[in-house]
């Protein structure tokens, strides 16, 4: 969880309207806020304070209104006003610490009216977080809720404050009670409560808790930096399928992670061994585009993987027919599903989805998840969302399977508008 920075206390306090109290420019005025008036001694203090304050001449103001300290048998009234003031100059000359006294002061008397009382004690643990002291921050905060404060602009510094506090496993509540309250509301985590969250189940080792707060980092917030790590751990996740490697690479490729030579080359060998050199022939030529392939020493080598690509397609081509007749023969569908795929790479998207509707709707499928997924994909290779989205929702299984459709269902929403 970022370090979450504060503006300038001084702009909540004009805003709740202290800059303007009676006091800072009218005496006589400050009956409403007390029953008896100032005495002499202290009425000119704090009037020359007010003074020097509308001349913007803070640090003198607040000098002035100090005097007021040195008077004794200030009455209840007095020392409102006094800290109101000192408040008001405080916040604008920038001095925190007196910012924090004046509001302790400005609570404890309990004068305000309950809206603006909030808003002291907003102000007040806005101060001791802008002062870094956390317990005290995360303890008005705390306050501030329970008094009835309902902005919830001030949950996140409220949880970053008990967490650089010391106590993270409060502070891990209440952003689970958030995320809980959003999700049943339908509403949109807070980027902050979600990086936190993941922060949180990555030190306790929650690997799930850990995913499953990427995956709303991606879907939610679109933090293209978390999909590498979303992606990076499913490959560690209990069950997870070595077979699925293939599956993986072709999500990386969409969302454009795939940058390293090896890894062009390792996801095209894959999909000619898969039988699908179509497909190995575009991530070759992508490969080539953004020049991981094709120089370098390796240059050979990678001239000679795009050869075997071409060769693999031309020897499908001339055994197209007897394959297509072979996969409508057999008794179950897996065999048209994946001339189907294969269609779809090659660009024959109407054929190639036929042909695998027509392999999942025959049954007998060897891997039946496996088959869904690739339909889904296929889905989204040919611009169908709506297709690509029901069919993934489908998709079952814990070895990956499942994850990787929910994944590419994250994706479809994000670049198929």
């Amino acid at each position: 969880m970022k370090q979450l920075r504060l503006s300038r206390v001084a702009v909540l306090v004009a805003a709740i309207g202290f800059a303007a109290a009676p006091e800072l420019t009218n005496i006589a005025a400050n009956t409403a806020f007390a029953q008896e008036a100032m005495r002499p001694e202290i009425g000119r203090i704090v009037q020359s304070a007010g003074e020097l304050f509308k001349a913007k001449k803070y640090k003198d103001a607040l000098s002035k209104i100090r005097e007021a300290d040195n008077v004794s048998g200030k009455t209840a009234n007095e020392s409102f006003t006094i800290e109101r003031m000192r408040l008001s100059i405080a916040s604008a000359a920038g001095d925190n610490d007196a910012t924090i006294r004046a509001a302790e002061t400005i609570i404890a008397a309990n004068k305000l009216p309950s809206k603006d009382q909030l808003q002291m004690i907003q102000v007040l643990a806005n101060s001791y977080y802008k002062a870094a002291n956390y317990p005290k921050a995360a303890q008005w905060y705390g306050r501030y809720y329970a008094d009835g404060g309902t902005d919830p602009s001030l949950r996140p510094y409220m949880i970053q404050a008990m967490n650089q506090g010391g106590d993270s496993a409060k502070a891990l509540k209440e952003v689970s009670a958030d995320l809980a309250a959003d999700e049943k509301a339908g509403r949109t985590p807070s980027l902050s409560n979600l990086e936190f969250y993941a922060n949180a189940a990555l030190k306790q080792k929650d690997m799930a808790g850990y995913s499953s707060a990427l995956e709303k980092l991606v879907a939610y917030h679109g933090k293209k930096e978390y999909w590498v790590n979303l992606l990076n751990n499913i490959e560690r996740k209990p069950g997870y399928s070595e077979r699925l490697k293939l599956d993986l690479y072709r999500l990386k490729l969409a969302l454009g992670q795939i940058t390293k030579t090896s890894d062009f080359m390792d996801s095209s060998l894959l999909a000619i061994q898969a039988g699908y050199p179509a497909e190995a022939s575009k991530i070759i030529d992508a490969g080539y585009k953004t020049g991981a392939l094709g120089a370098g020493g390796d240059a050979e080598r990678h001239k000679r993987l795009r050869d075997m690509a071409t060769k693999a397609q031309d020897e499908s081509n001339k055994a197209l027919a007897a394959t297509e007749q072979e996969a409508k023969q057999s008794k179950d569908g897996s065999g048209l599903v994946a001339l189907g795929y294969g269609y779809v790479t090659a660009g024959k998207f109407d054929t190639g989805l036929s042909m695998m509707e027509d392999g999942i709707k025959k049954g007998g499928l060897k891997r039946p998840e496996d088959d869904k997924l690739h339909l889904g994909v296929a889905y989204v290779l040919a611009g169908k969302k709506a297709n690509a989205i029901k069919t993934f929702k489908t998709v079952q299984g814990v070895d990956g399977t499942a994850d990787l459709a929910r994944y590419w269902i994250i994706y479809a929403n994000q670049s198929l508008k």
